[in-house]
């Protein structure tokens, strides 16, 4: 296990929290916690002690060694899957719904050096998929092409996933004002920093996914 950092712990009850989609209120009462502490644990590099750590990764559903960071230097799915997994095919809305607003995917683009998968950080603009590069980075090779693009998510705790794939054509954003209303709307930042001013926009024609869950 790493070397214990309260304020990260903090940071990522927090990130927990949003990603279950549950208020700082709820959360408090299952921890058996005062909410004006949790946010105190979740912005102040605090240290709740084992108990209260203890109570607080099992309202979130996860586990203490994950608050700390364990395995944060492995591959995703390294954990045991749920008892009796059932895989379950996800509707196009289903699809869209679990692709969200933003977050971190992955697409297919063809390299002289031959096919790779890129991951980009990806927002939801009007029922498409864009992401922005640098003009000679990989991921600007997918524009011009039938792009493959992927989301998954992977639960740890729970032993369960989904993963969604997206495929349609893609194309730069070379009209100067579709590109400042990108700019204003997008939601995420290439983690990778950068003048990155490229825009592709990938226009979903399939959606497909699949779910994996405790039987």
């Amino acid at each position: 296990m790493p070397a214990r950092n309260p304020g990260d712990v903090g940071r990522r009850a927090a990130a927990r929290r949003r990603q279950l989609g549950l208020t700082r209120e709820e959360v408090a009462r299952r921890a058996g916690m005062a909410p004006g502490y949790l946010q105190y644990l979740e912005e102040q590099p605090a240290d709740p002690g084992t108990s209260g750590l203890t109570r607080l990764a099992g309202a979130l559903g996860t586990t203490v060694a994950a608050l700390h960071g364990g395995g944060r230097d492995l591959p995703p799915g390294t954990a045991r899957a749920a008892r009796g997994p059932r895989l379950v095919e996800l509707t196009p809305q289903e699809c869209r719904e679990r692709l969200s607003t933003h977050g971190v995917g992955r697409v297919v683009v063809t390299t002289p050096a031959g096919t790779a998968v890129v991951p980009v950080n990806y927002s939801m603009l009007e029922g498409a998929v864009v992401y922005r590069t640098a003009p000679h980075a990989a991921p600007a090779a997918a524009a011009g092409t039938e792009a493959v693009f992927e989301v998954d998510h992977i639960d740890e705790a729970l032993g369960r996933g989904w993963s969604v794939l997206v495929t349609g054509p893609a194309r730069e954003v070379t009209d100067e004002a579709e590109a400042r209303r990108l700019e204003e709307r997008a939601h995420s930042e290439p983690w990778a920093g950068g003048d990155r001013p490229m825009w592709v926009l990938i226009d979903p024609e399939r959606l497909t996914g699949r779910l994996v869950e405790a039987g």
